[in-house]
């Protein structure tokens, strides 16, 4: 059970909140056994109700009607919809809280020249462990994939995966055909090496090929989590009409809760509330077990779109006695420290070790950069030395996530020190970290000397490599620069996707040219219709149209938005509110308009609505009424 009450019980007592407040707050109705028996699994309970709470979140505010149900875990768009706290309302930028764990690349490059390599998560900061936590589960370890294989530890260069990477532009069935042809085997525990590997360069639609193959071949029996992992492809590809028409094609004795998880992380990955939580509810109808991976997939939905259903999710958690996994965890502290609740983040600490979960290295990374944002030095940097350890040069893989924490407090020599410590040969997050650092400390001079480096270390630059150096230029408004940047990236023919959209908006709107900003990104629409620019991108450009009250221009990029999918979000509607108000234009239908994406205002984007609406009551215009 969980041993939480205690950890927290002193600081709630000193916020003066209640646990009658935190749920009217929280928007679910009080259940007697919980506030009438308190000593029944009280320690259960202190998790949700104690660690959560937190006084600039529990504010007084007009609500609409709550269809959250936790007793037969339904789920509804409209669930507790209120956040409160202006800037936790109104923020939707995700720190990253887990990137996967630093290691050996396995090839020349991370990233490959695959046409879905640029994915949403590569520059939106939308919690990339998240992606990593999927592969996992999906994926597995390589006994129970490849049936009996050792780890993936052991396993050497595999040539079945060179000739997929060599061949360009060929398919991968015609290398595969080929492969077969000439005697050799493919065996499942070579499948599931190559299938990794290409998953995690971000070579879905190679994935997706390879997969389409193995289930051809008659001998080669899919798993449920084979097909889970088609699931996942071809959502990410095709969109989820599509992956969940194959579910339906799928034999019943393999349609399980794994495969339908997995539609639900692809549901929430590209922010679908309603989707999210339709196959939620479907998977609740269809008698599958409540895990904590689905849970955490809710804690990530509404952390992006409404805070306020985490607590939903938590009370839904402790009632089912689903126990947290270090990845709620995450997920909590980091959502406290958007919100500036420092005391409510270290509580959610002090939980986890009473719990006796140790914070890993991802945690402390997290800690250490909302404590810097909060500008307290001392605290940060007392994490940082916890996460170097006695030797640094023995944890060295940890120096990528060291690089930027310095430098947001601005420490230089401790930056050149762990820079010092990557030693003659870099990897390549080594050189990517170094170069953002830089970056934020102003010494162009620096980054570009690690970027040229780079070029000389590496083979070949993928559009990761050149995007660091790109948003360098940008934060620091150095156009011209860029824009030779630019030259030398397409002259090396290397691939241009929504990551580099997103550094060339940047580098533009940073330089005050929002109109170029905005016309290069429609360019680019219109040339790749099957790639979806980043959400970052469309709100770089929508708040300088607000910033400069160009109603005009702001609402045709908040339509190209919806056009996108980028949709039930509260940041683009507080956006564009905001363009009407500073134009001093009254605004007529909002509310309906907000209704109808499932977005119910806040205090926040209630104030701005009143701001705008023409019909309002002033004292002036009643004397004159």
């Amino acid at each position: 059970m969980w041993a939480l009450r205690r950890a927290s019980a002193n600081s709630v007592k000193a916020q003066g909140l209640n646990l009658a407040a935190f749920r009217s707050c929280a928007g679910i109705a009080p259940f007697s056994s919980h506030t009438e028996d308190k000593s029944s699994n009280s320690q259960h309970h202190g998790f949700t109700l104690d660690s959560w709470i937190s006084s600039n979140i529990c504010q007084p505010i007009v609500h609409f009607s709550n269809h959250f149900s936790v007793g037969n875990r339904s789920l509804s768009s409209e669930a507790g919809a209120k956040s409160g706290g202006e800037e936790d309302d109104v923020e939707e930028g995700f720190s990253e809280l887990e990137a996967p764990e630093a290691s050996e690349t396995t090839g020349k490059n991370d990233e490959s020249s695959d046409s879905s390599s640029d994915s949403e998560s590569d520059l939106s900061n939308v919690d990339e462990n998240m992606e990593e936590n999927l592969e996992t589960e999906l994926m597995g370890d390589a006994e129970m994939v490849a049936g009996g294989a050792e780890s993936t530890k052991n396993w050497g260069p595999s040539p079945l995966l060179k000739l997929i990477l060599d061949a360009s532009g060929q398919a991968v069935s015609d290398v595969l055909d080929r492969y077969v042809a000439e005697g050799k085997d493919v065996s499942r525990t070579e499948a599931y090496q190559v299938l990794l590997n290409l998953r995690r360069r971000k070579m879905y639609v190679k994935s997706l090929q390879l997969s389409e193959w193995l289930e051809k071949k008659e001998d080669f029996d899919f798993t449920e989590r084979d097909y889970a992992s088609r699931v996942d492809l071809i959502a990410k590809l095709r969109g989820l009409d599509k992956a969940e028409y194959y579910i339906d094609t799928i034999p019943k004795s393999h349609r399980q809760e794994v495969v339908y998880r997995t539609l639900l992380a692809n549901c929430v990955s590209v922010t679908n509330p309603a989707k999210s939580e339709e196959i939620f509810n479907k998977m609740k109808d269809l008698g599958f077990p409540l895990t904590a991976f689905a849970c955490n997939q809710l804690l990530v939905l509404y952390k992006r779109t409404d805070k306020r259903k985490i607590a939903d999710v938590l009370l839904m958690m402790e009632k089912e006695d689903i126990k947290p996994t270090l990845f709620t965890y995450q997920l909590l502290i980091d959502t406290k420290g958007i919100a500036n609740d420092v005391v409510g983040m270290e509580q959610i600490v002090a939980t986890m070790r009473a719990e006796g979960v140790k914070p890993n290295i991802r945690v402390q990374a997290t800690l250490a950069r909302h404590y810097a944002n909060g500008g307290l030095k001392e605290k940060a940097e007392a994490v940082l030395k916890e996460m170097e350890g006695d030797d640094l040069q023995a944890n060295r893989w940890i120096c990528p996530m060291l690089l930027p924490l310095y430098a947001d407090l601005g420490n230089t020599d401790d930056v050149e020190r762990v820079w010092k410590i990557c030693g003659s040969k870099p990897r390549q997050q080594d050189y990517l970290a170094a170069i953002e650092a830089w970056g934020k400390l102003k010494n162009i001079e620096q980054a570009e000397a690690v970027f040229k480096k780079m070029t000389k270390s590496l083979r070949s630059l993928s559009s990761k490599h050149y995007s660091a150096m790109l948003k360098v230029y940008a934060e620091n408004k150095m156009l011209s620069k860029g824009k030779q940047l630019l030259k030398e990236m397409g002259d090396s023919g290397c691939y241009i996707g929504p990551v580099v959209w997103d550094a060339l908006v940047m580098l533009y709107v940073d330089a005050g040219e929002v109109e170029k900003a905005d016309s290069i990104l429609q360019k680019a629409i219109e040339k790749n219709p099957q790639k979806k620019p980043l959400f970052s991108s469309y709100m770089a450009i929508l708040d300088q149209y607000s910033n400069k009250g160009d109603v005009h221009n702001a609402e045709k990029l908040f339509y190209r938005m919806k056009q996108a999918g980028y949709v039930s979000r509260a940041r683009p509607f507080h956006s564009l509110l905001r363009a009407y108000v500073n134009a001093k234009a009254p605004g007529y239908g909002f509310r309906e308009r907000m209704k109808a994406d499932n977005i119910f205002p806040n205090r926040t984007l209630a104030g701005l609505l009143s701001q705008v609406d023409a019909f309002r009551k002033t004292s002036v215009s009643d004397l004159i009424d």
